[in-house]
């Protein structure tokens, strides 16, 4: 007689193996979205910039409004040639605490100003 070995714990070795590769994926994803949003409103402070550069108010305080408190540590903005201004940010690592090396730039300008 064939005895047939219970595979009962079969699920659960597979659940706790597949758990991991779930999480990382999920913490890409997070990691990816982080970065189109810190893109989108970077883009968003160099047109807020530019804006307030044209009708002669100050580009910083401007850019500085735009973002979130979290963002502005590692910002910088600067006139691009004279005629449009350049922001540049910080991209935070699975939260907006914690500032990773990489850096994202948007460069707008309205023109008018000389």
């Amino acid at each position: 007689m064939v005895r047939v070995r219970s595979e009962s714990g079969q699920a659960s070795v597979e659940a706790v193996a597949v758990v991991p590769a779930v999480v990382l994926a999920a913490l890409i994803g997070w990691q990816v979205v982080l970065a189109g949003q810190t893109l989108w409103l970077c883009a968003a402070a160099a047109r807020s910039a530019a804006r307030a550069d044209v009708v002669g108010l100050s580009p910083v305080a401007a850019a500085r409004s735009a973002v979130p408190s979290s963002l502005e540590r590692g910002m910088s903005v600067e006139r691009s040639d004279g005629r449009g201004v350049r922001v540049e940010l910080r991209v935070p690592i699975l939260l907006r605490a914690w500032q990773s090396p990489v850096r994202v730039a948007a460069t707008a300008s309205l023109g008018g100003k000389e």
